[in-house]
């Protein structure tokens, strides 16, 4: 079956295209389903799938954050099961759509016209979350609570992570990257923040035992040494950041000034926006 037990009544789905995640966190009441896919109809495929494994009806859909991999089957969902809610944070749920658009947009571009996945991608509609929270909620599914929790900014400003306690288990989204196909390197993307990330794998880590499982938005499920040593790193890169403009470095030679732990091409972004989200008395002139 696509859908792996990987704890007491939670499965995972890993999908090839971008190695994505679908989740299944089931109660007495019903399945909650976290993140759905990257188009209409690839979410389609997942519907099939839950249905084929025979664990109960979906009750409700979560989105880690806004990215459209994680959030454009929301109206496949919705279409397959009623007017189900779907959560995430009430930032994620804000910008949902403009980031759906700017996805849409960038798939016009000649460069991108050989994804196999480029039409339906421009013909999903896009569909927010509309139940909304800012710090922490807890869902009934009936026998069973589920957490959710914003530990702060950092793939995105509005990550949450999904704590099931009974399972000892985290579904972190996009705050936690394992996938092969970026060599397990953060999505630093144009919106992320870099500065406050390794803080807020601080507070995810808080949420872990010694024998939490973590189900990244993107690749295998891992464990808490994984998570430490992926905050450490981001901190590195964080660290480095502060210090190049401390020194004055321009922020247009920050990446070939320093060493850094990940590729220079995966981290334009991660310096650009930490530079930017610096307080001006850790920055010293010239800085352009």
């Amino acid at each position: 079956m696509p859908f792996t037990e990987v704890a007491t009544d939670v499965w995972v789905a890993r999908y090839e295209w971008f190695d994505v995640n679908v989740s299944l966190i089931r109660g007495s009441s019903g399945l909650l389903v976290v993140d759905t896919h990257a188009s209409a109809v690839a979410a389609a495929t997942v519907v099939e799938e839950i249905r084929a494994l025979g664990a109960g009806e979906v009750v409700a859909v979560v989105n880690t954050h806004e990215h459209f991999d994680h959030t454009f089957g929301n109206g496949t969902f919705r279409a397959a099961y009623g007017a189900v809610p779907v959560h995430a944070h009430e930032v994620a749920a804000a910008q949902t759509v403009d980031a759906g658009e700017r996805i849409k947009a960038l798939y016009d571009d000649p460069e991108n016209l050989d994804d196999p996945h480029g039409d339906e991608v421009q013909e999903t509609e896009i569909v927010p979350a509309d139940t909304t929270f800012s710090s922490a909620v807890a869902l009934d599914l009936g026998d069973r609570l589920v957490e959710l929790v914003h530990p702060g900014r950092g793939h995105t400003g509005g990550d949450l992570v999904v704590r099931v306690p009974d399972a000892d288990l985290v579904l972190a989204g996009d705050l936690v990257e394992e996938s092969a196909l970026r060599h397990a390197v953060p999505g630093f993307g144009s919106d992320c923040y870099p500065m406050e990330w390794p803080l807020t794998l601080d507070i995810v880590l808080g949420l872990l035992s010694s024998s939490s499982v973590v189900v990244p938005g993107h690749g295998a499920p891992v464990d808490r040494e994984f998570v430490e040593e992926q905050r450490n790193t981001i901190g590195i890169v964080a660290e480095t950041i502060r210090d190049l403009a401390t020194r004055g470095v321009p922020v247009d030679d920050a990446l070939a000034t320093a060493e850094w732990p990940y590729p220079r091409e995966e981290l334009a972004h991660a310096v650009r926006r930490g530079y930017e989200h610096l307080p001006r008395s850790q920055k010293r002139l010239p800085l352009v």
